[in-house]
């Protein structure tokens, strides 16, 4: 980065302390928060380009081989596979583990980095999303079909079965079913929240009343009202603090179905923190792995820059080297444990055993490769990330097929010594899940925002209504008038930063006083007024509140700091649901295992007592979270007052731009205040444009 040398002076009133460093844009560009809506919805609007649909059909038929694979297993056995003693988990439980991790980078990226408010993560967390939920369908597959009999599948859900035998709430397994459920649900309700204020975005931007209706369902009734804003912070502060405890547990659970046995190089207790490092690892890989081709074709290299990719390799160069070096932890614990049966599972695993390669494959491509990233060309140059994300993918794959078909190849007596041999069915059944997983992605491209639109614009520099915005260009360049070298190519393409639209833009027709809503009352519902951006709108708003109205409501494309006080709103009641969906989880989970394992079905297992709890901790916290995350949904929902697909405020001409760009404030009639000509007087004083008195 090229900037100014700066010297720190001794003066009369004490030192000088030299300039700040220049700041540089998260997106680069817009003009105004329109063209943020117009940029990204454009994407699910316009046809798509040439590639997409031949692209489409080629995942779609290896989705269909996988399809194929799974019928013919289901319909004769799972001795199609190539799985068999000793190795008797094999491709299923590799690939199983391989998509759960992939899905970790996504709610990284949105819960841990949204609470240590880390602004970069608004360009790429929706696409993060997106594909942890598309990964832990991948990953589900699995469980279902290599249990042999789909149809019993229901039985590893906590219901009575016909022979009235319930499940073992201290195995492993079933905590793996609980967290990979739970860790499914809470990120599809975080992904949804997120998304509810983009699709009021695409309802609003619709030509064809068969989109308004699809995306005005989905929205909820969604416009962007700051009474809504503050539950729904909120609600997503919420959802944050319980996601991030799951990227920590999901993967802890699924790596105690190895670290629980007593196998030669699974019995560990390196093996959670090492799982989770490693899905962090590979699920930042994977979103590189697709994100920076989207990037190109759809043309986001303003929303989606350089730093966006530098920073996200510095994770994948971290955490690959915390992997590396759990590696060379599992081989110094097996040596220094004494124990002949590790110590020979280690030195065939890195020395000279049958899958050495793999071992090798997986060292270079996790330890080795990543160091380039301690270059910051290597970082900033987007070909060259995607050919080391690529190589990072496959060792991550090969990890999952070292830790599992390397250690169960070698039982404990040599006679039963054997080698994996993976059978068509196998291959199938692995490429088909990518099949899905890729046409997933290219579908969620088609048909939803790709990039979290509302939260980017809240990011803009001209989104802060407290400060001011510098002049063009003077956040990016150094005192000496230089670019930053790393951007200098994005401010050449895409011009000085945003600037605070300083103008409301203007309607086709005059916008009359008095506008009427079909099937109208007759009656007034409010006067509505619109504001150039979010400092004139807070403003305005404090100077309807100091006037002595009380009944007002701002609405933003996005949620404004300081609104809620400014309309004389308080702080909002949702987390007291929350708190109470955990309570009600914890309970139930309590009551479930305690009465199914002590009382109703009571069994010994490793010799415990019916009663000992330690073992139904797993499961307690996860039902936590569930029921939280439920409640939390619900009560957002509910203290919004959503659904509502009809508001008075629609028939307002320019009132559709609330989720786009326009920001408006609004006088309810049932303020003791309110006079209709006064009121409307009052707002255009305060320098309010289209001013007009809406029909309830």
């Amino acid at each position: 980065m090229t900037t100014a040398t700066h010297e720190t002076h001794d003066t009369p009133h004490g030192p000088t302390f030299p300039d700040p460093l220049p700041r540089i844009p998260l997106v680069w560009g817009p003009a105004d928060y329109d063209s943020v809506s117009r940029q990204v919805s454009e994407i699910t609007e316009k046809p798509q380009p040439y590639w997409w649909w031949p692209t489409l059909l080629l995942t779609s038929a290896l989705t269909c081989g996988g399809v194929l694979a799974a019928t013919y297993l289901i319909s004769t056995g799972v001795g199609v596979w190539g799985s068999n003693v000793p190795v008797a988990w094999a491709f299923d439980i590799t690939n199983f583990v391989f998509w759960i991790g992939i899905g970790h980078a996504g709610t990284l990226i949105s819960a841990i980095l949204f609470l240590f408010r880390q602004k970069w993560r608004t360009s790429i967390n929706r696409f993060s999303e997106a594909m942890t939920i598309f990964a832990v369908m991948c990953a589900f597959i699995y469980p279902g079909i290599h249990v042999g009999r789909f149809w019993y599948v229901w039985f590893s859900i906590p219901l009575p079965n016909a022979n009235h035998i319930w499940q073992n709430f201290r195995s492993p397994l079933l905590w793996d079913f609980f967290a990979i459920s739970t860790y499914f649900t809470i990120s599809l309700i975080f992904w949804y929240i997120g998304l509810i204020p983009d699709l009021g975005t695409l309802r609003d931007r619709a030509k064809s009343r068969a989109r308004q209706m699809v995306f005005g369902v989905l929205a909820l009734g969604w416009r962007g009202s700051t009474r809504h804003w503050r539950h729904y912070e909120v609600a997503y502060l919420m959802l944050a603090g319980l996601s991030t405890p799951l990227v920590l547990s999901v993967h802890s659970v699924v790596s105690f179905d190895f670290a629980t046995s007593l196998i030669p190089g699974w019995h560990t207790t390196i093996f959670p923190p090492y799982f989770v490092a490693g899905a962090i690892f590979g699920g930042f890989a994977m979103v590189l792995q697709v994100m920076i081709p989207a990037r190109a074709v759809y043309k986001l290299e303003n929303m989606v820059t350089v730093k966006h990719i530098d920073v996200m390799c510095k994770f994948i160069m971290a955490t690959g080297t915390i992997v590396g070096y759990a590696y060379c932890m599992e081989l110094f614990i097996a040596w220094f444990s004494g124990s002949p049966y590790e110590w020979q599972t280690f030195k065939n695993r890195a020395f000279d055993g049958d899958y050495t390669w793999a071992y090798w494959v997986m060292m270079t491509c996790n330890l080795f490769i990543p160091q380039v990233f301690w270059v910051r060309w290597c970082r900033q140059t987007p070909w060259f990330v995607l050919l080391v994300v690529t190589f990072v993918n496959v060792g991550m794959w090969y990890e999952r097929f070292v830790i599992i078909v390397q250690s169960l190849h070698h039982d404990f007596l040599p006679g039963s010594w054997g080698q994996f041999h993976p059978t068509w069915v196998d291959w199938l059944q692995m490429i088909g899940d990518f099949g899905l997983f890729f046409t997933l992605v290219l579908l969620f491209l088609r048909a939803l925002p790709m990039v979290a639109m509302a939260e980017v614009k809240g990011v803009l520099p001209m989104a802060n209504p407290h400060g001011t915005v510098p002049a063009p260009g003077a956040y990016l360049k150094g005192t000496d008038g230089t670019y930053p070298t790393a951007d200098h190519a994005m401010a050449a393409a895409f011009g000085p930063p945003s600037q605070p639209v300083t103008e409301v833009r203007p309607h086709p027709e005059p916008v009359p006083a008095f506008v009427p809503t079909p099937g109208g009352t007759g009656a007034p519902w409010g006067a509505v007024a619109e504001f150039a951006n979010g400092a004139q709108l807070l403003a305005a708003a404090k100077a309807a509140l100091a006037a002595g109205y009380t009944h007002l409501d701002a609405w933003t494309p996005f949620y404004v700091h300081g609104m809620k006080e400014a309309i004389g709103r308080t702080r909002s009641r949702l987390p007291v649901f929350t708190l109470a969906g955990a309570l009600t989880g914890l309970t139930a989970a309590v009551v479930l295992q305690f009465y199914l394992m002590a009382y109703y079905y009571p069994t010994v297992v490793g010799g415990k007592e019916y009663r000992s709890w330690e073992a139904f901790v797993p499961v307690f916290f996860e039902m936590t979270i569930l029921f939280a995350g439920f409640f939390t949904l619900f009560s957002l929902i509910g203290l919004c007052g959503l659904p509502k697909f009809f508001h008075p405020l629609d028939s307002h001409p320019t009132f559709g731009r609330s989720t786009q760009g326009g920001f408006f404030l609004t006088v309810e009639a049932k303020d003791a205040k309110f006079a209709p000509d006064q009121t409307r007087a009052f707002l255009e004083s305060l320098g309010g444009k289209h001013v007009a008195v809406v029909e309830a």
